[in-house]
């Protein structure tokens, strides 16, 4: 379907381009969001008259976002899940976990400006996209941890789980003679064994 843009749309184009694409996207996407028109020759009058109105609009939009980019930008939201050992989330860190704790911090934003690239299932700290305006985005940090603690030295660049298996130590290990012959015991509890049974 050929739509003319009402906005820029990151891979398509800018304000004013006309551009095909999938007629599920457009339908179900852009045109009822308000992105964009279809191209017709009604709609090309409509968008020409308008044109210097939607610019003068986006351009508002966009200072308004790039102000708020500087109150919202390397940003750290604190999440406290539960876990695995292996460091496996029990469900995922979804949108509106990000969102809640962001708005939380006094940040103006919404669902639809965070663009998380795959669900977050591990704990760690991950860089979040935030979309402010179509021209202006920011990054975040979603810093997932199992407590607080955890999450503080996270935040300073520790990776917990190799920390938590790095400190774990191995259960009982045996001597090791390699000189020794099969059922043979050992010279050293040999004499531990005399000297007892001396005693």
């Amino acid at each position: 379907m050929q739509i003319i843009l009402l906005e820029r749309i990151e891979k398509l184009g800018t304000i004013g381009d006309e551009v095909t694409v999938k007629d599920g996207y457009a339908r179900n996407y852009l045109l009822p969001n308000k992105k964009a028109l279809r191209a017709n020759d009604a709609n090309r009058k409509i968008f020409e008259a308008n044109r210097a109105r939607i610019e003068a609009e986006n351009a508002a939009r966009r200072e308004e976002a790039q102000s708020e980019a500087s109150n919202v930008d390397g940003k750290e939201v604190v999440l406290i899940r539960a876990a695995s050992n292996a460091g496996h989330l029990y469900g995922s860190v979804s949108v509106r976990d990000i969102t809640d704790g962001l708005v939380a911090q006094g940040c103006k934003v919404s669902k639809a400006m965070i663009v998380l690239e795959r669900p977050i299932k591990t704990i760690g700290v991950f860089d979040v996209r935030v979309a402010l305006h179509p021209e202006v985005a920011v990054t975040v940090k979603a810093n997932v941890a199992r407590s607080p603690d955890e999450a503080e030295l996270q935040s300073k660049g520790v990776n917990v789980i190799d920390a938590m298996f790095e400190t774990e130590t191995g259960g009982f290990t045996e001597a090791y003679d390699p000189n020794a012959e099969p059922g043979e015991i050992p010279a050293d509890l040999l004499e531990e064994g005399t000297a007892e049974a001396e005693a």
